[in-house]
């Protein structure tokens, strides 16, 4: 199934005007070289936008073998990477829950949460060797369609604040990588998961189970 064809039929309409990038993206992608597994590259597309109500942007997909799942920080393994470690240890300290140990983060995105990376793709061991396929044209247009659905957007690091533009100031969240090189320097103490759930409240949406 071809990458363009992996999006949800919602996403296929709006998306329809980028269907060449796609493609020449697709003819890119080294089937035996790539990770998420080719058949998940697409996977966040594969939730319509009506479900959605939060967006969280990462940067591009953990290079290690087996880990990325085609969701941003969402690991198929028991072996957290670093940034995800303090993503749950952020979330303990902000909503008092057990430290969670599941890093499958499929469960958030059945909740409407749209975990978008910017660059899609990357080889097996190599961060951002993607970087030049031209991803970043197709996930900036998925934030700005989702800035206009006025989603929470939470915002970790330089690379998700270029997208900052697209989202309404009052709906979003933003903060510092959750890397160990940043994470001290205002990602803990942040309290995103309860300041997103707030927003949602106070829209009359249900709030994201986290834990």
């Amino acid at each position: 199934m071809s990458l363009f064809a992996q999006l949800h039929p919602e996403w296929q309409v709006v998306l329809e005007k980028l269907r060449t990038d796609i493609d020449q993206i697709d003819a890119r992608v080294d089937l035996h070289n790539v990770t998420p597994a080719y058949s998940h590259i697409m996977r966040v597309f594969s939730q319509p936008i009506s479900n959605i109500k939060v967006v969280v942007v990462g940067q591009d997909p953990y290079p290690g073998v087996g880990q990325a799942q085609g969701l941003a920080f969402s690991v198929s393994s028991d072996v957290f990477p670093a940034s995800l470690k303090n993503i749950f240890l952020e979330l303990n300290d902000d909503l008092g829950n057990q430290l969670r140990t599941n890093g499958d983060l499929s469960d958030w995105a059945d909740q409407g949460v749209f975990l978008l990376n910017r660059v899609l793709t990357t080889t097996p061991g190599d961060s951002m060797a993607h970087g030049d396929f031209g991803w970043q044209e197709i996930t900036n247009e998925a934030a700005r369609i989702l800035g206009e659905k006025k989603v929470v957007a939470i915002l970790w690091g330089k690379k998700a604040q270029e997208l900052q533009a697209h989202f309404d100031p009052a709906l979003t969240i933003k903060s510092v990588h959750p890397s160990p090189l940043s994470a001290y320097r205002g990602f803990f103490g942040s309290k995103p998961f309860s300041r997103t759930n707030s927003i949602l409240v106070s829209q009359g949406l249900t709030p994201i189970i986290w834990a």
